[in-house]
């Protein structure tokens, strides 16, 4: 019998500080997100950012919290009914990092029958901190618990016609009756470091030169490479829906220490485009998540429309993630029943 497993970020249970550093201590130590020896992430985790952060982090989940909960759960499971509605496999629903688990989603396919499961990392774009990480997890899970269960994954959709015509389709919609002077994509950063280790060739990826060279240049390496992904995802929504290129950008937000990260800040970016190109009115969308959670609903649609309004900036227009938007739904179906007729 077969089953599927949505898997995306998580989030705290509350918005209390303690939830919050519960939450944060399994995240940030996870090797696939600070990946330091384990003594120096504890040290950095347990340490420091643990003693400081969580007070903050609570703050700024309190201003994005929905009265059903937190909104990227909420939403995961909005988009889990309605995927369900389209196909007559199980359809279970797990997190990362909180809860529900993915061993609890696993088991809950294991009790209806599944052997053979559908893994669906909710992230269009492949990354150690996330896609990767869900498929670790998820193996040794199944090797301990459940050795008698097959899983198949859904590779990064960045590059997939379906997935991009229902994005284009999506911010298309939404910026319909908006007045905006340029189109900012910004991507979830990570350390240049994990883009030299994602790399399959040991020998293509160069994110310090700076010039897009090595994306620009076809390589097997790209399968695993998130910031080539990121900036092709760009392209595809360019040509999908006939963007003047000269009018998008992309960016890279959430950085963390000090170690060079995917470049140009998204920060610096949005004053920027206020200060120093003249743009009144910005438009920006955040295609590395599925969901919107707390950097598209926190960071993104109130930090960053507030530094752009203080840089000079007029109108700021924050584009939805997909969410359960209905033919991103239909997409989702559509890889579930092919994956149940093979």
């Amino acid at each position: 019998m077969k089953g599927v497993l949505l898997v995306n970020l998580g989030s705290p249970a509350s918005t209390d500080p303690k939830d919050v550093k519960k939450y944060l201590d399994e995240f940030l130590m996870d090797e696939r997100v600070i990946d330091v020896p384990y003594w120096l992430r504890t040290f950095i985790v347990r340490g420091i950012i643990l003693n400081t952060r969580p007070k903050k982090s609570a703050e700024a989940y309190q201003k994005i919290w929905w009265k059903e909960g937190s909104p990227l759960i909420v939403l995961s499971e909005r988009l889990q009914n309605k995927v369900q509605a389209k196909t007559e496999l199980p359809v279970a629903l797990a997190m990362r990092y909180g809860n529900p688990s993915i061993k609890s989603g696993l088991q809950e396919l294991h009790d209806k029958g599944v052997t053979e499961v559908l893994l669906v990392p909710l992230y269009p774009q492949f990354a150690m901190a996330t896609t990767e990480t869900i498929l670790v997890l998820a193996e040794e899970l199944r090797k301990e618990f459940f050795p008698n269960m097959k899983i198949t994954d859904v590779p990064a959709f960045y590059n997939k016609p379906e997935y991009i015509k229902a994005l284009s389709n999506s911010i298309k919609d939404y910026l319909a009756d908006k007045d905006y002077d340029h189109i900012l994509f910004s991507y979830h950063g990570v350390p240049e470091r994990h883009i030299r280790k994602s790399d399959i060739t040991k020998s293509h990826c160069n994110p310090e030169a700076g010039n897009l060279a090595c994306c620009n240049t076809p390589s097997k390496a790209h399968e695993f490479c998130y910031r080539n992904q990121c900036y092709q995802t760009t392209k595809n929504v360019i040509a999908e829906l006939n963007l003047d290129e000269a009018k998008v950008s992309t960016s890279f937000q959430s950085r963390l220490g000090v170690d060079p990260w995917l470049q140009p800040y998204t920060d610096r970016t949005i004053v920027n485009k206020a200060e120093k190109d003249g743009v009144k009115k910005l438009a920006i969308v955040t295609p590395a998540f599925v969901s919107d959670c707390l950097e598209t609903l926190e960071e993104i649609a109130m930090e960053g429309k507030h530094e752009f309004l203080e840089a000079g900036g007029e109108e700021f227009h924050t584009v939805p993630c997909i969410n359960d938007n209905d033919e991103w739904v239909e997409v989702l179906a559509k890889w579930i029943n092919e994956f149940n007729n093979n």
